[in-house]
């Protein structure tokens, strides 16, 4: 019989999608170099108006994941400051949030994929367990932002692929 294990469910996803999203942004962060695109004109775009740029879709998409085991834990995950402006300070947001999920005690979170917590996510509280704040919530999120942010390189002409959406390797 094999045991469900809520740490083997969630870091390890959740660090390979930051990865694929490092990928991602580093093929950006050369193609504008390649193209003599000032960074900025990369880091600043949008999809649309009402969208968030670049960099805000991967401070979301970290946030999220960093977040997601503290919650399924019952801890108080660490407020990073979203301050990054440039492609070194959103590869070093990434790299923390990566160290910060898999340095989480698989202790912790495994067994408590049934537990209950209510989250406050803008005006509204949402009840969750474990599972259904992982499945349901953070990794929809996640790859939502993640997608979001290779939509807008792709958009501005970077040559990404469906390849690179998985880290350039399955």
């Amino acid at each position: 019989m094999t045991t469900f294990s809520m740490y083997d469910h969630v870091v390890p996803a959740l660090d390979r999608t930051l990865g694929n999203l490092e990928h991602i942004l580093k093929t950006g962060q050369s193609n504008a170099k390649t193209r003599g695109i000032e960074p900025e004109i990369f880091l600043s775009a949008r999809l649309a108006p009402d969208m968030h740029h670049l960099v805000r879709q991967v401070q979301i998409a970290t946030s999220l994941a960093k977040n997601c085991p503290h919650r399924i834990a019952g801890t108080t995950p660490p407020v990073f400051e979203d301050t990054e402006t440039t492609f070194e300070d959103v590869f070093a947001l990434i790299d923390k949030t990566r160290q910060e999920i898999t340095g989480f005690e698989r202790a912790a979170i495994d067994g408590k994929e049934d537990r209950e917590f209510t989250v406050q996510i803008g005006p509204m509280e949402m009840d969750f367990t474990g599972k259904s704040y992982f499945n349901g919530f953070t990794m929809p999120n996640v790859l939502f932002h993640c997608t979001t942010a290779y939509n807008i390189l792709r958009h501005n002409g970077v040559p990404l692929g469906k390849l690179d959406f998985f880290g350039g390797k399955f």
